[in-house]
C-alpha cells in the first residue's frame, strides 16, 4: 500500500494445559509457553503500529503473592523492549540462583513471567491516543481473584458514546473516554454482577465468605458475562481476556468483521489474529487451526476445560476484505490465492488501457504488499499472450518462415522491478516544513528499464486511499523514465466511505475517490446535490443509529466508476508530469469473486453491516461540510 494507514491490531493468547514441570521434561525448559507467546507476537508485528504489551497470569498461586505481571511499551520496537525486560528480570535472579531458575516450581513462585497463562497484544491507537495507559493488555484489579480482568482486543466500536453513558447511568465514573477503557469497564461491570449473584446465592446456602471465593471461581460462567457485556456492542471485535482465577477467553463479533483463530491439543491452547502464524509457531496443519465462530466466545476454564458458546446471534458474514487485500500475512494459503486472483481479474481492463500493445508495455508493482497481486496479474497476462500466440500460429500459412514463427514463439511479457522503497528514509519523514520534498524521495526507480516515449508502464498497487504518496512521489519518479503512458492499477476497488471497524479511516476528506466525486459535481454544475445530501444527513444527526440512512451514496450516483477513476487521475497528475496518466480499479464484482468468504466491503460500497456504520458516514459527511477535521466516531 503506497499510502500508510493504521489498521488491525494483533492478539496472542497462550494457555498451557499441563504443569510447568511437564514442559521442562519434554522440551527442556519451563519457558515453553513464554517462547510461544514471543513467536506469536513477533510473527504478527505487521499488526502493531503504536505499542505492544504482554501479561502473565499464574494459576493457583497462594495469597499474598503477585500472580499477574504485565509489561507494556509504546516506544519503537516494543516487542523487543518487552521481552528484553522479561529476560532482564530472569537474568537478575540467575546471578545468585543459577540452579533454581531452571526449577519450574521455584520459577513459578519467584519469577515474574513464569506461569501457565499469557496474553499479548500488538496495538495501533484509536481516538488519537497513544499514551502508555491505553496500550493493551489493560487491567481491572481487585482483591478477589475472580473479579480481576485483563483484556487485549482488536476492535473498533461505533457506539462508544452510548456504552460510556450506560456506565455513567449504572453509577460508574470512568477515568477516561476511550474505546479501551469503556470496553474494559463494560465487561468488568457484568463480571462484578456475576460474582455478586454467585456470592449472594452461596451466602443464602450458609457458606462462609472464605468458602464462597473458590466456589465462585469454579462456577463463574464467563460466557454469560461476555453475553451480557457484548449485547449492545456495535462494531467489529475480537477480544481476548483473562480472569484472575485462571479462566481465559476469546470473543468475536457476530459479523466476523475482525479475524481470530485458535488451536489446541492436550498440551496447549493458543489464539492469534492470523491462521498462518499459528500454523508456523505450532508446526501444525491448516485444518487443525480453527476460526473462532461468529458471535461466539471460546473459553478455557482454570481447570483447562475448553468450550464454545454463542453469545450474540450470528449475522450475515461480513469479514473485512481488506484483511485479504492487504492487512494479513500473505503466507496464508487462502489469502495468497485470493490476492493472485485480484491481480488476475484486472487483466482485461489493463489490456484495454494499453490497447493490447504488450510489446511496448512494461509491468511492475509497488513494493512490497502488492507483489502477490502482481504475480496474479502476470499469470493472467501470460494466459492471454499464450492464447494470442496460438491464434497467430493458426492464422499462418503452411509456408511460414522460421523467423516469423520464432517472432511469435518468443513473445514475452516485459516485467521489471521499477520502484524501490527506501524504508530508512520513510522513518525519517516527519510532519514538518519540507515534508513534501522528502515524500518525493520515499521511492527510487530502476533507470534504463523503459524505452523513452515508446513504452507504457503498468504499476500495480494493492489499494489507493489518499493518493498522497502516488501524487508526491511515485508518479513523479515513474515519469523520470519518460514512458508514453503510466497506468496505476489498484487491486482493490475505489475507497469511498469511512471505516469504523478496522482501518483508521474515519474522514471522507482522506479519500481521493471522494475528492474526485466532489470535483466532478462542481465541474458538472451539480453542486446542489452536495447541499441536498448535507440537509438529509443533518436531519438524521440526532436520530438513533438504527434509523440512519447512508445518503452519502448520492454523491457518487451521477457518475460511473470510470468517470471517477479518470477524475482521480486528473487530481493526481501535477503539471510537471509529461506522460499520460490513467488509473484502473478493481470492480466490486471481481473483489467478491476473488474473496468469496470475506464480503465485508463497506469502505467500497457504503453497505455497512451494523447500524453504527451509517451513523459514522453521516457524521463524517457533516464534518466535511462544516469544516471539522475530526474523527466521525
Amino acid at each position: 500500500m503506497s499510502d500508510s494507514i493504521k489498521h488491525e491490531c494483533g492478539i496472542a493468547l497462550v494457555r498451557l494445559l499441563k504443569p510447568l514441570e511437564y514442559y521442562k521434561v519434554k522440551y527442556g525448559s519451563w519457558m515453553y509457553g513464554l517462547q510461544k507467546l514471543y513467536l506469536l507476537m513477533e510473527k504478527q508485528h505487521n499488526r502493531g503500529q503504536d505499542g505492544a504489551g504482554a501479561v502473565c497470569l499464574k494459576i493457583g498461586l497462594g495469597a499474598g503473592k503477585k500472580y499477574i505481571h504485565r509489561h507494556r511499551s509504546n516506544k519503537s520496537n516494543p516487542i523487543q523492549l518487552i521481552f528484553n525486560k522479561i529476560n532482564g528480570e530472569f537474568s537478575s535472579f540467575s546471578q545468585n540462583n543459577k540452579d533454581l531458575i531452571n526449577d519450574p516450581d521455584w520459577a513459578k513462585e519467584n519469577l515474574p513471567f513464569a506461569g501457565e497463562l499469557y496474553l499479548g497484544h500488538l496495538r495501533y491507537g484509536t481516538y488519537g491516543k497513544h499514551n502508555i495507559e491505553l496500550v493493551h493488555p489493560v487491567m481491572r484489579e481487585n482483591n478477589w481473584r475472580s473479579r480481576n480482568l485483563v483484556l487485549a482486543g482488536n476492535f473498533n466500536l461505533t457506539n462508544v458514546d452510548e456504552l460510556f453513558q450506560i456506565l455513567i447511568d449504572v453509577g460508574q465514573n470512568p477515568k477516561d473516554f476511550s474505546d479501551t477503557v469503556t470496553v474494559l469497564e463494560n465487561v468488568g461491570h457484568y463480571l462484578d454482577n456475576e460474582n455478586q449473584k454467585l456470592f449472594d446465592c452461596y451466602k443464602e446456602q450458609g457458606y462462609s465468605n472464605k468458602e464462597i471465593s473458590p466456589l465462585i471461581e469454579r462456577n463463574l460462567d464467563t460466557s454469560k458475562v461476555l453475553k451480557n457485556a457484548s449485547s449492545k456492542w456495535d462494531g467489529g471485535y475480537a477480544i481476548g481476556g483473562l480472569l484472575g482465577h485462571g479462566d481465559s477467553f476469546i470473543v468475536r463479533d457476530p459479523w466476523s468483521i475482525r479475524p481470530a483463530f485458535y488451536y489446541y491439543d492436550d498440551e496447549i491452547f493458543v489464539v492469534a489474529s492470523e491462521r498462518p502464524v499459528i500454523q508456523t509457531v505450532m508446526n501444525t496443519s491448516y485444518k487443525e487451526v480453527k476460526e473462532v465462530p461468529q458471535g461466539s466466545v471460546v473459553v478455557v476454564t482454570a481447570m483447562g476445560e475448553i468450550s464454545i458458546s454463542e453469545v450474540r446471534k450470528p449475522q450475515e458474514k461480513k469479514a473485512c476484505s481488506f484483511e485479504r487485500i492487504y492487512f494479513s500475512r500473505g503466507s496464508d494459503k487462502d489469502i495468497y490465492r485470493e490476492r493472485k486472483k485480484l491481480g488476475q481479474f484486472l487483466v482485461n481492463d489493463i489490456l484495454r488501457t494499453v490497447d493490447h500493445d504488450l510489446e511496448n508495455t512494461v509491468f511492475s508493482f509497488i513494493p512490497n504488499t502488492a507483489e502477490t497481486a502482481f504475480y496474479g496479474m502476470i499469470k493472467g497476462m501470460e494466459d492471454y499472450m499464450n492464447d494470442l500466440k496460438i491464434r497467430k500460429i493458426k492464422e499462418m500459412k503452411s509456408s511460414v518462415s522460421r523467423n516469423e514463427l520464432d517472432k511469435i514463439i518468443h513473445l514475452r511479457l516485459r516485467v521489471e522491478k521499477i520502484a524501490v522503497k527506501d524504508v530508512k528514509l520513510r522513518t525519517f519523514i516527519a510532519q514538518d516544513q519540507g515534508r513534501e520534498d522528502l515524500v518525493g524521495h520515499v521511492y527510487d526507480i530502476t533507470y534504463g528499464t523503459v524505452r523513452e516515449g515508446t513504452d507504457n508502464l503498468v504499476i500495480i498497487d494493492d489499494s489507493i486511499v489518499r493518493g498522497t504518496t502516488l501524487k508526491m512521489s511515485i508518479i513523479k519518479i515513474l515519469d523520470r523514465l519518460n514512458p508514453k503512458k503510466i497506468i496505476i492499477v489498484s487491486s482493490s476497488p475505489q475507497i469511498r466511505y469511512p471505516d469504523c471497524y478496522g482501518i483508521d479511516m474515519a474522514k471522507l476528506t482522506d479519500f481521493i475517490a471522494f475528492k474526485a466525486a466532489i470535483s466532478l459535481l462542481k465541474k458538472n454544475g451539480k453542486e446542489n446535490l452536495i447541499n441536498t445530501v448535507y440537509q438529509k444527513s443533518k436531519l438524521q444527526e440526532k436520530l438513533p443509529k438504527e434509523e440512519i440512512v447512508n445518503y452519502v451514496k448520492g454523491i457518487y450516483e451521477p457518475f460511473t466508476t470510470d468517470e471517477i477513476s479518470n477524475e482521480i487521475a486528473c487530481l493526481l497528475k501535477t503539471n510537471d508530469i509529461r506522460a499520460e496518466l490513467e488509473i484502473v480499479y478493481q470492480t466490486i464484482e471481481n473483489l467478491h469473486k476473488a474473496c468469496p468468504e470475506n464480503l465485508g466491503d463497506w469502505y467500497f460500497t457504503g453497505d455497512y453491516p451494523t447500524p453504527g456504520g451509517n451513523k459514522v458516514v453521516n457524521t463524517s459527511f457533516i464534518n466535511f461540510i462544516e469544516g471539522r477535521n475530526q474523527r466521525a466516531y
